[in-house]
C-alpha cells in the first residue's frame, strides 16, 4: 500500500479508529485551536462560521519546499486524492494573487479565486459553485520553525451548504485537511 492510500485509510477512517487511535476533531475543538495568524475577509470569520475546521502540522522540509507544493495546484491530483480535474484559469501554471481555478474536492466541482497571497507565507482563496458567491474560505499559512516548517490549514464556510455539511458529518472537512496535510509531508519531505 503507498503512502497515499494509508494515509486516506487512516483519515477517513477506513482501517477502523480504535487501531490508530484517531479521533477527528469537532468544530467546537476546531475553533479553540484555531490559529490567530490567519486574516480572515469580512464574512467568513471562524466564531461566525457555519462550518470550520482547524489542522497544522511541522513538516520536515523548509517553507519554500512546502510553499512550493502548495502553489503548484494542477498537481495536487498527483499527491492529494481529495483533488481532481484541477484547472488553472488564465494559463499560469501555478497559483497567485488573484488567480482564477477551478477544481473538485470533497466530490463537488467549484471555482475557487485568490484573495491572500504573500510567497512563502500566506495563502487564502474563497471556494464557491461556478457563478454563485463565495461559500467557503481556505487558508495556509506557514512559517518556519528551525529548518521545519509549521503549517496551519483553516477553512471557515457559510450559508446553507456549508451548515448541511455540519448537521450531516461535522468532521469531514476537518478529516479531508488531516489527509491533505499528511500528503503534503510526505511529498515535501521526499524531494
Amino acid at each position: 500500500m503507498n503512502h497515499i492510500a494509508a494515509a486516506s485509510l487512516l483519515v477517513f477512517g477506513l482501517a477502523g479508529a480504535g487501531a490508530h487511535g484517531y479521533k477527528a476533531m469537532s468544530m467546537k475543538d476546531d475553533l479553540a485551536h484555531r490559529s490567530r495568524d490567519i486574516h480572515w475577509p469580512t464574512g467568513f470569520e471562524p466564531e461566525k462560521a457555519d462550518l470550520f475546521a482547524h489542522n497544522e502540522l511541522i513538516i520536515n522540509a523548509s517553507c519554500e519546499r512546502v510553499w512550493a507544493q502548495i502553489i503548484d495546484a494542477s498537481r495536487w491530483p498527483t499527491w492529494y486524492p481529495n483533488s481532481k480535474d484541477v484547472e488553472i484559469q488564465g494559463g499560469d501554471p501555478v497559483l497567485r494573487d488573484g488567480t482564477v481555478f477551478r477544481w473538485t474536492t470533497f466530490g463537488l466541482a467549484i471555482e475557487s479565486t485568490v484573495h491572500e497571497y504573500v510567497v512563502n507565507q500566506r495563502l487564502g482563496w474563497y471556494g464557491y459553485v461556478p457563478g454563485a458567491k463565495p461559500s467557503f474560505y481556505h487558508s495556509w499559512y506557514v512559517k518556519p520553525q528551525g529548518a521545519m516548517c509549521h503549517v496551519v490549514m483553516d477553512e471557515a464556510g457559510i450559508g446553507n451548504d456549508a451548515a448541511a455539511l455540519r448537521k450531516t458529518d461535522e468532521t469531514l472537512m476537518h478529516r479531508g485537511h488531516d489527509l491533505r496535510l499528511a500528503t503534503l509531508k510526505w511529498v515535501a519531505e521526499a524531494k
